[in-house]
């Protein structure tokens, strides 16, 4: 399985800073992937729902450490480079 596509949409909200689409192998799009600041840095949150029971249960999500590892480095190193990028642009201006 290979990422394809990271399309990142930047939020400034104080605990969740973006909101992430992916494309797997260029046929398969999971949406709702969210970018969030937890207590010990960025994390990567699938997508969600929320139960009766005011629980969440992933609608998505990796079934093994090492695929998770994959797409988190792969989501939050997109996240930082649209950051620079949109920060350079701001500069220029």
């Amino acid at each position: 399985m290979e990422i394809t596509e990271v399309q990142v949409y930047p939020i400034d909200e104080d605990k969740l800073k973006a909101f992430v689409t992916i494309t797997l192998d260029d046929c398969f799009v999971v949406r709702d992937i969210k970018v969030v600041k937890g207590h010990r840095g960025l994390f990567v949150a699938m997508p969600s729902k929320k139960r009766k029971d005011g629980t969440f249960v992933d609608t998505a999500h990796p079934l093994d450490s090492r695929t998770r590892r994959m797409l988190e480095d792969k989501i939050l190193g997109r996240y930082q480079f649209e950051l620079n990028r949109k920060g350079s642009q701001e500069i220029a201006h």
